[in-house]
């Protein structure tokens, strides 16, 4: 499709898994507008902040457009496709020859398709013969994944979200649902207006999404599985058990009581194992208990821990004991991560799973190998995300091809595996931008993959729903869908008739058609009605929930109220816990506990979401977030600098200091990277403790130091090209309307500035400076157009007006004296609306609510993520009436 005979698109959002339907309109240069959906299910019509700020995000000036080459000098070099294929190739197969199918891998991501995502695993597990694949997922849902797979015998997510519209009571646990899935987050607010529903937040940091719960408990880290084993405990004291649903479709529910009697026996125990008081245990238990309908969601505060799987089945366990699973408006629900990470698992995008949700038994192998006709078949699991970087590291895996992530930033230890990622004889990766970590830290081979607006295929999202991603810009330069570079390199090596597809209707349909193969309703994940899908009704698939099997009518896609479970004797499995215990203990020299996650307008490290202006101006810096006990006892002052430090690196970083971040604990954001900040990629801070039956890493509670840092000078510098700023600077990168902004901090004095402005500004440009004491201003001008400045003072100066007296030449023109850090601060992303404007409507008496803030400046009106901060400034206002 194009925008010349398609004037509105249908297509989906790039960023979490809500799975947002959007209208995209290309305006026939490169750009396009960017509605949300009224007609999908997931969102009729809403978007968050960044989906709406998409449009924003299209351009080519950072992408990767054609295949490069590493030379032996290290430089990139252009080269033909075919010359990269033959190299990538040519390498697997000489590696694999000489050293065996488990010497190469793949690590995947969340932003691929599902078509791209199983013609990898295919090769891979299929043709190569390795299950050495493995995604970006793993750090995300992958102990959801095992819980899932424990409990109920599948990866099956029970609900659906009408169950946010229908419960009495939502648990929100170890999620920030207002910044993370705001347009969900919506749904649960309206249920709460309109009927009545109680929200509880289950959290070591009071977040925005607890300033709307009924009930915030701040949990101690690690805690959860306590809490629910407590709460197991209790419902079973008070008779709430369904002795039917256990007696009829549940084993182990005896052993699963034993264990958490023993974690957690009574009320006042399971209040010391959470750090929190009796009465707001209770409260929740009596909660839990009065409400018929309860979902209870989780996000990466669960899955994100050592013990992530326990805490996910400790749920599952309250859930199963109550039978409040599987019907509207109850059961546990995982709220996944990233835009795909569903699809990625219905494929087997997991080192430890086959495609279509089946697993490494001997009958799974050989179905799935008859189907493809495989000739050397994987038969055991292979390595997790960090067992394969690690395995990198010992020499083990000699060739990784990369897809669409960013590993050397975003995984545990994240300098040891960019360190391990330069042993590697054969390093590809395929991407869409020129420059991230991964990329620099040595990839042999680049190939220019498409980006979201140029993707064609489809994505699941959290409810298990099927959407079509259609593409609305045409692929740029060489750049080439990821299924087909993939099914270019199987051809090379030999498999060209098992790789022979043609368009991604083509890779679905037999995705499709395997989810059927001999599936006889034991297998959760089909969609064989779909197997036979003409081209046609391909481009137009509306979204569509599974299963969906051939000639099932069924409207009803939840998944066991009466059972039917995906194990060998149809019922579930309550599963007993571990007792909790965090993996490293605090210790003088790291007394804290590290928390990591994201925030409202970011994405990832910020390869899509960072070129946006208008998501750069709610948080633009890199922050650690410090309760004012910890603050006051380590001497840190609030906009002031810190380093945090664990065995594993350190960072530093603006410090915020809240209260509400919980004592002992530092919160740090996991968005920047070598590109975007000096000093501030915290994957390099994260332990890499795993949970044994997930692999996924603990990323919530790395024992932690935090010291104050010290610089003389602050200020920032607007450029229109990026600059290599001079040694022992901290600084993070901003996109602004204007340009690239920087935010500077510096020891170093102004006599350097003055030479680093000559040299980055003064060519072929007029350049005007003026020094006052330690302050210093330079602005350049090519052709009378303002190209650029550098503005530095001590903490809480003004910078020197520049006048035209300050001109090398005489040149008339006047930038006048401001603020170091002139941007505004925007509160409401999706419309622009800045602090400021706010404040002003504020003070005048012209909005006195919300609803009048939504309807003068329309902040608030579309995702809600920024209402909280604008309740928090109406309350500040009043109360200083």
């Amino acid at each position: 499709m194009s925008a010349q005979t398609v004037s509105t698109i249908r297509t989906t959002c790039a960023y979490c898994g809500v799975g947002c339907g959007l209208l995209i309109t290309p305006d026939g240069r490169g750009g396009a507008t960017v509605e949300g959906d009224p007609e999908h299910p997931a969102n009729f019509g809403r978007t968050c902040s960044k989906g709406s700020a998409l449009g924003e995000t299209l351009g080519l000036g950072s992408r990767l457009l054609h295949p490069m080459l590493r030379q032996d000098d290290g430089a990139l070099a252009r080269v033909s496709w075919d010359s990269a294929l033959d190299r990538v190739a040519n390498g697997f197969r000489d590696i694999v020859e000489r050293h065996g199918p488990n010497a190469v891998a793949f690590y995947l991501s969340g932003q691929l398709l599902t078509e791209d995502y199983y013609v990898a695993n295919k090769l891979m597990k299929g043709f190569i013969g390795s299950a050495n694949v493995d995604t970006n997922s793993r750090l995300c849902m992958a102990s959801s994944v095992a819980g899932h797979r424990r409990a109920f015998g599948a990866d099956t997510v029970p609900g659906t979200y009408s169950d946010l519209d229908e419960a009495d009571l939502i648990v929100l646990v170890g999620s920030n649902t207002a910044w993370c899935h705001p347009v969900l987050f919506q749904r649960m607010l309206h249920n709460k207006t309109e009927r009545g529903a109680r929200i509880v937040v289950i959290d070591p940091r009071r977040t925005v999404t607890a300033e709307e719960a009924d009930l915030f408990l701040p949990i101690a880290p690690g805690a959860d599985t306590a809490l629910f084993c407590g709460l197991l405990v209790d419902l079973i004291r008070r008779g709430a058990v369904d002795q039917n649903y256990v007696s009829e479709h549940t084993l182990g529910f005896a052993e699963a009581y034993a264990r958490a009697h023993e974690i957690a026996p009574d009320l006042a125990t399971t209040a010391r194992a959470t750090g929190l008081t009796q009465g707001s245990v209770q409260y929740f238990f009596d909660l839990f208990y009065a409400s018929a309908r309860v979902v209870t969601c989780y996000s990466q505060g669960v899955n994100q821990s050592a013990q992530g799987t326990d805490k996910v089945n400790a749920i599952i366990n309250c859930h199963l004991a109550t039978g409040r699973i599987g019907r509207p408006g109850m059961g546990p629900f995982s709220l996944t991560g990233q835009p795909n990470a569903m699809g990625g698992r219905e494929v087997g995008g997991l080192a430890n799973q086959l495609a279509a949700h089946m697993g490494f038994t001997p009958t799974e192998i050989d179905r799935v190998r008859r189907f493809w006709n495989a000739p050397r078949m994987a038969e055991r699991e292979g390595h997790k995300a960090v067992a394969m970087f690690e395995a990198i590291a010992r020499g083990e895996i000699k060739a990784l091809w990369v897809m669409a992530t960013n590993p050397a930033a975003s995984l545990p230890r994240a300098g040891a595996v960019r360190e391990a990622l330069k042993q590697l004889d054969l390093f590809v990766v395929s991407e869409n931008v020129l420059s991230n970590d991964t990329v620099n830290a040595g990839a042999h081979v680049l190939l220019p993959a498409a980006a979201w607006g140029e993707k064609d295929g489809t994505v699941t999202n959290s409810e298990r729903c099927i959407s079509r991603q259609r593409a609305f810009l045409p692929l740029p330069g060489d750049a080439r869908p990821d299924w087909r570079i993939v099914s270019d390199v199987a051809q090379r090596l030999g498999f060209a008739e098992a790789f022979a597809y043609t368009s991604p209707a083509d890779v679905f349909r037999e995705h499709a058609a395997l989810s059927a193969f001999e599936n006889d309703g034991t297998r959760d994940f089909d969609i064989g009605a779909l197997a036979a899908t003409p081209d046609e009704e391909y481009d137009a698939l509306a979204p569509v929930q599974w299963p969906l099997r051939k000639g099932d009518r069924a409207t009803e896609r939840r998944f066991f109220a009466e059972g039917g479970f995906f194990t060998p004797d149809r019922k579930a499995r309550f599963i007993a816990p571990e007792p909790p215990a965090l993996k490293e203990a605090t210790s003088d020299a790291h007394p804290l506990r590290l928390n990591t996650g994201r925030i409202r307008d970011q994405w990832h490290t910020m390869t899509r979401s960072g070129l946006s202006p208008r998501l750069a101006a709610h948080l633009p810096e890199p922050f650690v977030e410090v309760s004012p006990g910890d603050a006051a006892a380590f001497g840190l002052s609030d906009g002031g600098f810190a380093r945090v430090a664990t065995a594993h690196g350190s960072c530093i970083l603006k410090v915020m200091v809240s209260e509400n971040q919980r004592p002992g604990s530092l919160f740090v954001p996991i968005h920047w990277s070598d590109q975007t900040a000096s000093c501030a990629r915290v994957g390099e801070l994260v332990s890499a403790q795993t949970d044994p039956y997930s692999g996924q890493p603990e990323a919530k509670a790395t024992p932690a130091a935090i010291a104050p840092v010290s610089f003389s000078l602050r200020g920032f510098a607007q450029t229109q090209a990026p600059l290599t700023l001079p040694d022992e600077t901290w600084w993070a990168r901003v996109t602004s309307a204007a340009g690239i902004e920087y935010r500077l901090a510096t020891n170093r004095g102004p006599m350097l500035w003055h030479d680093f402005a000559h040299q980055s500004l003064g060519h072929d440009a007029r350049l005007a400076e003026r020094l006052e004491g330690q302050s210093y201003h330079a602005a350049s001008f090519v052709e009378g157009e303002f190209n650029g400045r550098i503005c530095l003072a001590p903490a809480n100066a003004v910078v020197p007006a520049l006048t035209a007296t300050d001109a090398e030449d005489g040149t008339p023109f006047t930038i006048a004296a401001q603020a170091l850090v002139e941007s505004e601060p925007i509160v409401c992303a999706c419309f622009g609306v800045g602090v400021e404007a706010v404040r002003s409507a504020v003070q005048s008496g012209a909005v006195r609510t919300i609803d009048d803030i939504g309807k003068t400046l329309q902040a608030g009106s579309n995702c809600g993520s920024c209402l909280p901060e604008l309740k928090r400034m109406l309350i500040h206002a009043r109360a200083q009436e």
